[in-house]
Order: structure tokens, then C-alpha cells, then sequence
């Protein structure tokens, strides 16, 4: 097949395709936990990839310093990292309530470039190998290409999280008070509702998401600082071409983004950096709510 001056063989062409799924699930789950935050809270959570960074971090400590392996720090991470997020809303975004969304984007903005100098002080630029679990290693021969068992697992995984997220909002009483929260929080404080504590878990909830797609990724891109600044900016145009708040329109755009991504980086590599902020700005004319936000 020869498209653009490029000769593409059927074997890159599904290898592409792959990579692309792997990265959607990333782009899935993160876009996701940012749709969360700011559709419940109203929050510009700037600071989600360093959360995504810190995730994988938390997964090497607990792997070379307490010897946990991956699915014990598949669980502990996330909930390592929900907490420090909790902290991060009590003690300074609790404080922006009410305000304008952009002074939320600017705490955050900031926050993030100190988690990221931190770390990178601490442990350099240089990405650390996290191995791969012996139950997830290995490949399977599905004849038109082999699959690697755990790339295979992050895909599975996200998808589970991702719909799983997506149940618990929209058909479930909890995701009913978290709704309602948002347009009456009053009202919802009169059915016994602690509102604060709410908005905390919630916070929390959506950082434990990105670091849960830091220790899935973990593996795959190996754990240094910059990872989540590399992401964040996609991650980002991903929630705006969804549709900011928008869970279903998240998780949807950010698979079909990834696919897109890979697959341009076959037929035209050199447009596979700037596709999806090219898609972004085409939905922004056509329809600047995002493809499944509510117009204002």
C-alpha cells in the first residue's frame, strides 16, 4: 500500500493501529478524570499529568522500596494519589469556589510545574524502567499480527474504568447527588448531603483516575518526570473536541483520537504531532461546545 510517497505494510499499518488504542486508553482514562472535575466542580484541573507522573512514581516506590508488586500498587497508587489530591482541594482550590474557572487553571498550572521541578530534581529527566508483570508478559499470535498480553490488558483495563465511571455518574443515586451538587448544592445539603466533603472525594476521585493510567503506562514509557507534561496538552484539546464536562463525549473521543493519531502516523507522519489540536480546531468552528457538550 503506498499513500503520501510512504510504502505501508499491513504488519506497521495494525502495529500503528495498536499503538493507537494504547495511547487512547491513556487519553480515555485522563480525559476522563479531567471531565469529572471540571463537570462536577467546575474545576480546570491544570495540574492532572503531573497526578498522571506521580502515579507512576507511587507504583516504582512501592515496587523497589516496600517490594509490592504491580497489582498491588495498581490498587494502592491510585488511592496514594487520591488522597495527596484531596489535600491539594481542602488547602488551596477549596479557596477558588465560586471564582472565575481560569483562576482554578492557574493554581493548578502552577502546581504542576512544582511537582514536575521536584521530581525532576530528585531523580533526573531520565526515564526508570518499571517491568512488566510475569502474568502479563508473553504475546499472542492472533495471525494477522502478535499482541502483547499487556498492551492488550491496558486496553481491556481502561475500557472497564472508563465505563465503569461512566455507570456509577450517569445511572447511579450517588452520581445523582454529585449532579445535583453541582446546580443546587443547598438543596442537596438539605437531603443530609456533606457538600464540602463531596466536592474533596470527587477532586480525588478524578486525580486517582490519571494516576491509575500513570501505573498502567508505567511499563510502556517507563517512569520519569516529564511524562505528564508530554500528554497533558492532547489530553487537554482531547476534552475540548468531547466537549468540556462532557463524560461520555471523554472516553469516546479520547479512543477514537488515539486510533486517529496512530494511523496518521502511517499514512502521514508528518502531520501526527499536530492532528488532533488540526481536529480540535475544526469542531471548534463547526460546533465550539465540543461534539458532545451542551452549548451554554
Amino acid at each position: 500500500m503506498t499513500l503520501f510517497g510512504h510504502v505501508i505494510s499491513w504488519p506497521a499499518l495494525y502495529g500503528q493501529l495498536l499503538i493507537g488504542l494504547i495511547n487512547g486508553s491513556f487519553y480515555a482514562l485522563l480525559s476522563l478524570g479531567l471531565a469529572v472535575i471540571f463537570g462536577m466542580l467546575q474545576i480546570v484541573n491544570f495540574a492532572h499529568g503531573a497526578f498522571y507522573m506521580m502515579g507512576a512514581f507511587a507504583a516504582y516506590f512501592l515496587l523497589t522500596l516496600t517490594g509490592l508488586n504491580y497489582w498491588f500498587a495498581l490498587i494502592l497508587s491510585p488511592l496514594i494519589i487520591g488522597a495527596v489530591g484531596a489535600v491539594v482541594e481542602r488547602l488551596f482550590l477549596k479557596r477558588l469556589a465560586g471564582f472565575d474557572p481560569l483562576y482554578s487553571l492557574l493554581l493548578t498550572f502552577g502546581l504542576a510545574l512544582v511537582f514536575q521541578g521536584l521530581f525532576q530534581n530528585y531523580f533526573g529527566a531520565s526515564g526508570m524502567p518499571y517491568a512488566i508483570p510475569k502474568q502479563l508478559s508473553g504475546a499472542y499470535n492472533l495471525g494477522f499480527m502478535f499482541l502483547p498480553v499487556y498492551r492488550g490488558w491496558v486496553i481491556v483495563a481502561s475500557i472497564v474504568v472508563c465505563l465503569g465511571t461512566w455507570l456509577v455518574i450517569e445511572k447511579t443515586k450517588l452520581g445523582a447527588y454529585l449532579r445535583a451538587a453541582t446546580e443546587n448544592p443547598t438543596m442537596v445539603r438539605a437531603f443530609g448531603v456533606n457538600v464540602p466533603r463531596m466536592v474533596t472525594l470527587t477532586y480525588a476521585f478524578g486525580v486517582a483516575l490519571a494516576a491509575f493510567a500513570g501505573v498502567l503506562a508505567a511499563p510502556i514509557n517507563q517512569v520519569r518526570p516529564g511524562m505528564g507534561a508530554d500528554i497533558i496538552a492532547v489530553v487537554f484539546a482531547v476534552v475540548v473536541i468531547g466537549g468540556m464536562g462532557s463524560i461520555l463525549g471523554s472516553i469516546l473521543t479520547g479512543f477514537v483520537l488515539g486510533v486517529v493519531e496512530g494511523l496518521t502516523k502511517v499514512f502521514y507522519p508528518e502531520a501526527s504531532n499536530t492532528v488532533v489540536f488540526v481536529i480540535m480546531a475544526i469542531v471548534l468552528l463547526i460546533r465550539p461546545a465540543g461534539l458532545f457538550g451542551r452549548a451554554a
